[in-house]
């Protein structure tokens, strides 16, 4: 049986903040903004090039607004993506990479400077915030493992 991962909840304070850090900063696509009531709205977005989705709103999650960490956004090429982010006007901490070379530890633990000397596929990263709190990262990868 095939699964895929379709939707992330985002838990948000403010909703119409969100929605314009997501569409106008990060330029994800808009896909629905579902105000059914005073205590239930649907904001949906898409990061560019992506399959799964993110959900914001009112309503819709009971996690405390800025408490999701470690979302991955997969990008071919992380200077680049740094600059444009920071074109925008969003605060990126990278590139980086992990001392041991295999992941990056929680929170700013093992961070090296600067990408992958040798630009290895999952091995450079760098980070970012929304306005809530809910953490970002920056993953390059520009050849998937076999099987992926």
């Amino acid at each position: 049986m095939d699964m895929k991962l379709e939707v992330v909840v985002l838990p948000v304070a403010d909703v119409d903040r969100a929605k314009a850090f997501y569409t106008e900063r990060l330029g994800f696509r808009l896909d629905a903004d579902f105000p059914v009531d005073d205590g239930y709205r649907v904001v949906q977005v898409t990061p560019p090039g992506s399959e799964c989705s993110v959900i914001f709103g009112t309503g819709v999650t009971a996690a405390e607004p800025g408490s999701l960490r470690g979302l991955h956004l997969i990008v071919t090429d992380i200077e680049k993506a740094v600059v444009e982010l920071t074109e925008r006007g969003i605060a990126v901490d990278g590139p980086f990479r992990d001392a041991t070379g295999v992941f990056h530890h929680a929170g700013t633990e093992g961070r090296v400077p600067g990408a992958d000397p040798q630009r290895r596929s999952y091995g450079s990263f760098a980070a970012f915030t929304d306005p809530d709190g809910n953490d970002w990262f920056l993953q390059e990868i520009t050849q998937r493992a076999p099987g992926r």
